[in-house]
């Protein structure tokens, strides 16, 4: 029997399982895919010479997530890679705005989109300047952060208090209308917004997109050398190092409860995987609280909330193995690993209202990556190994383009969608299909099957909304890893702090085991020490 059992292996359960190892708890991760990694894959079946991530890329929450770094991955052989430029998002008429790790290259490119523009991102930089370090804090610890919060509010009054807290929490399209005279600023807090599932005129998507432009222009997007399965590998080597075991191929299909308490897992082929201390759960919470445990264990309450849950937008992903370099009419487009693709943002948003609507959208935002340009290993020298993805609404009511497209994802309505985000992409590098060596279409169900955490391909674990996150995420309660049931800890992205590639949940769940565990061990001894005492005065 071991001390723990994680029931998946994407980064969340594997930083738990290493962060328990690290105690000193034997450890068993179980794993449904046949592979480990979750959402942190990579693989050659686009073409035997690319290497394509399958899910996630680029990683601005790893290279600040002190987390990870507590962790010392790269003596696990981890490496980072970077590509010349962080972003770029290029219009029709030529502009492009770029995110460079140099602030001062960044504000000179705003600056030709509107004189005053580059004063005011390093206006923006100044900020995270002096809070920056107590944001990443306070997001990294578990909720509520008392320490690191104390902090970030003392700066915050000094940095302009609530005149300040009003701007983090506008609608992404009214900070950068208030920010900046030209698009070009606007643009990369609203396109990096979009990186969660928050609509320009989302509240609070003003914050996120400062934060997510921040970490790019301080950090840069790296990407593990080699594929994102290196980041995965370092970690399985770390736990492995340390005695903890990872087992494919075994999915779990029950968290067994007896007394209020989880005593281990069943899989489905019918294995009892018992725990001596703890389960932690790196899955949904739909899946914890809607099939994994049954609901007898669980507060009516609970139950009712989750019937509320509300997932993170549905996603369409396109591989693609390239024969040269994507043909950008902007130069600068060349030189960045992601790009975003809209026509401003009043395209953003036309884009996200199409998807609140059921629509599926005619002129889809794309994300794209240039993986060789970030990491020359990824494919054969003077080519591209490339991606994009797109959102879709969960379910289909109808389709905004003329192609028809119902949400039943066969394999005919893959590829006219794949056909779909290819022509947005050749609205911006004219040329780009005769480029394709080969593609790989990750539709909602595809992605939904290769990672049961993706529901239709939902990314985040669960919507970024401000509904849905601190005291509210996964449900109102108290933004805590522990669940109704004893012993059973919730280390996913549907946990406090939520979606993105940094550990958060997990270590949070691996830390409150090791410190119930401790407090249990605490009570223990302290009725033993009362026993002797009591049967040393009987004796006497």
């Amino acid at each position: 029997m071991v001390d723990a059992v994680v029931i998946g292996s994407g980064p969340n359960g594997l930083v738990a399982a290493n962060v328990l190892a690290d105690a000193g708890w034997s450890v068993e991760v179980l794993e449904e895919q046949d592979e480990p990694g979750g959402a942190v894959r990579s693989d050659r079946e686009v073409h035997p010479a690319y290497v394509n991530d399958l899910f996630s890329s680029f990683y601005p929450l790893a290279a600040v997530s002190p987390v990870l770094a507590a962790l010392d991955l790269e003596r696990e052989g981890l490496r980072w890679s970077h590509a010349p430029r962080v972003l770029a998002h290029p219009l029709l008429d030529g502009g492009c705005a770029v995110l460079d790790r140099d602030r001062a290259v960044t504000a000179e490119g705003l600056d030709g989109f509107a004189p005053g523009d580059g004063q005011s991102w390093l206006d923006l930089c100044g900020i995270w300047d002096r809070l920056g370090d107590d944001i990443v804090a306070s997001l990294f610890s578990p909720f509520p952060p008392v320490l690191a919060g104390g902090k970030l509010l003392a700066r915050l009054r000094a940095a302009g208090g609530l005149r300040l807290a009003r701007s983090l929490l506008l609608p992404v399209r009214r900070l950068g209308e208030e920010e900046f005279t030209g698009e070009g600023g606007r643009l990369l807090l609203a396109g990096n917004a979009l990186h969660a599932d928050l609509a320009p005129e989302a509240a609070g998507s003003g914050g996120f997109g400062w934060l997510m432009a921040m970490l790019g222009q301080v950090h840069g997007f790296p990407v593990p050398v080699g594929g994102a399965g290196a980041l995965t590998a370092a970690l399985v080597r770390r736990l492995e190092a340390r005695g903890g075991k990872v087992r494919c191929g075994q999915r779990v299909s029950e968290v067994v409860v007896r007394q209020g308490r989880a005593v281990g897992v069943r899989t489905a082929s019918g294995d009892a995987v018992p725990a001596r201390r703890a389960v932690l759960a790196d899955v949904s919470a739909p899946s914890l609280y809607g099939a994994l445990v049954a609901p007898e264990h669980l507060p009516g309450r609970l139950l009712d909330d989750m019937r509320r849950f509300q997932w993170d937008f549905a996603t369409f992903k396109v591989d693609w193995a390239l024969d040269g370099p994507v043909p950008w009419d902007s130069p600068a487009a060349a030189t960045a690993g992601t790009v975003h693709l809209a026509e401003g943002v009043d395209e953003l948003s036309r884009w996200a209202s199409q998807i609140a609507r059921g629509l599926v959208p005619d002129r889809p935002f794309l994300l794209f990556g240039q993986m060789t340009t970030a990491d020359a290993t990824r494919s054969p020298r003077g080519t591209e190994s490339a991606w994009a993805y797109t959102h879709v609404p969960h379910t289909v009511k109808a389709d905004a383009g003329a192609d028809g497209l119902s949400g039943a994802w066969g394999r005919d309505e893959q590829e006219r969608m794949a056909d779909r985000v290819e022509e947005q992409v050749e609205r911006y590098a004219p040329g780009f299909r005769g480029h394709v060596r080969a593609r790989r279409i990750l539709a909602p169900p595809t992605l939904r099957a290769a990672d049961r955490n993706l529901h239709h391909g939902a990314i985040n674990g669960g919507t970024a909304a401000m509904h849905q996150q601190l005291v509210f995420r996964p449900v109102p309660g108290t933004g805590r890893p522990e669940t109704p049931v004893k012993g059973l800890y919730l280390a996913s992205a549907s946990a406090h702090p939520g979606g993105g590639v940094h550990g958060a949940p997990g270590a949070n769940a691996a830390r409150a085991a090791l410190r119930s565990t401790r407090a249990t061990a605490t009570v223990l001894s302290a009725a033993q020490r009362m026993m002797g005492h009591r049967g040393r005065g009987g004796q006497a």
